[in-house]
């Protein structure tokens, strides 16, 4: 589960084993199978065990990437973005019921309560595993040159304190402003993640990373709300789509993990949450992916319109508008 939370005036987000947990009650058969795989690759091996050469390995087969930390992350996962607290309950259950392990929520998204009655809906007892014993990954959720070198320690201390498993960025734009960090860090980014889509393909930013063997996860990966359709709708997406018998959603969607995007699409929509899992047994071809990536107009979608956020991010004029 990724959780954003507050310290030093920033905002964090952290992933936390769900795989560890518990099989989630009525999935299918199928689901619970590729669960059981995802989960073997998340806790069964410690990072001394893994080569390092292997960081930012994409396994489509069993959906999963090895982050430089040694630790293996799920590379889809659910959003939970302008969710209401009963909505994304909603979310969250259908997502576990149909084999999600990677969940991406924040404090100041306001639904945290509805996230946590999702998991309890979903995962049985053990979900107390949860709760104290260790966080997958925790995420600085934001640039600020003014703190977030401190904070970042403060959470480099708590993986050495076995508090925190991996670390990574999110919202760092710039080469320049990542290398700042990473120039005072003693433990590598695991991830950065920043909005990217088809429209803002994040390529020099994710070549840049490949370095330090920091993988790159996308948020709006279909758009954002209110901007989907137009990403659906676009001749080049859409026929692929029909080519392959794939929804336009789809199609995105498995472009991000061709690129080698950990991809975490947010829906409140039963249907759509099942289909966006549904992007495994077809691969684009060379041609597709050049098609797509000739689509790229370094256009951001997210703007600062949701009241919280903008709250939030008040004290930093320039916060996401990079």
């Amino acid at each position: 589960m990724i959780r954003k939370l507050g310290i030093l005036c920033l905002s964090f987000m952290m992933i936390a084993g769900l795989v560890a947990c518990g099989t989630p009650q009525g999935t299918d058969a199928e689901a619970v199978r590729r669960a059981e795989g995802a989960s073997s690759e998340t806790t069964g091996t410690t990072p001394g065990e893994r080569a390092a050469g292997d960081a930012g390995m994409f396994d489509l087969e069993k959906g999963m990437v090895l982050l430089n930390s040694g630790y293996g992350m799920p590379i889809l996962g659910i959003g939970c973005f302008r969710l209401s607290q009963s909505q994304a309950e909603d979310s969250v259950y259908w997502a576990l019921r149909d084999g999600y392990r990677l969940i991406d929520t924040a404090r100041i998204y306001g639904n945290e309560e509805g996230v946590g009655h999702g998991i309890q809906r979903a995962i049985d007892a053990s979900l107390s595993r949860l709760n104290l014993e260790y966080i997958d990954l925790m995420i600085l959720h934001h640039s600020q040159p003014s703190n977030d070198v401190e904070a970042y320690q403060a959470m480099e201390q708590a993986v050495e304190a076995g508090k925190l498993k991996s670390v990574g960025l999110s919202n760092y734009y710039e080469p320049e402003d990542f290398d700042r960090l990473v120039d005072a860090a003693t433990i590598m980014p695991a991830l950065l993640q920043n909005e990217t889509h088809p429209y803002h393909q994040s390529t020099v930013m994710k070549e840049h990373i490949a370095q330090y063997g920091t993988v790159m996860e996308s948020w709006f990966p279909l758009g954002g709300r209110g901007n989907t359709q137009v990403l659906f709708d676009d001749e080049t997406i859409s026929s692929i789509a029909t080519e392959h018998g794939k929804t336009s959603a789809q199609v995105i969607l498995r472009w991000h993990t061709q690129m080698g995007f950990v991809v975490i699409p947010g829906s409140k929509n039963v249907n759509h949450i099942k289909e966006n899992l549904d992007i495994l047994d077809f691969q684009l071809t060379d041609t597709e992916m050049a098609e797509i990536a000739g689509l790229d107009k370094n256009v951001r979608y997210y703007h600062r319109t949701d009241e919280q956020l903008a709250q939030f991010a008040g004290r930093r004029p320039d916060f996401e508008k990079k």
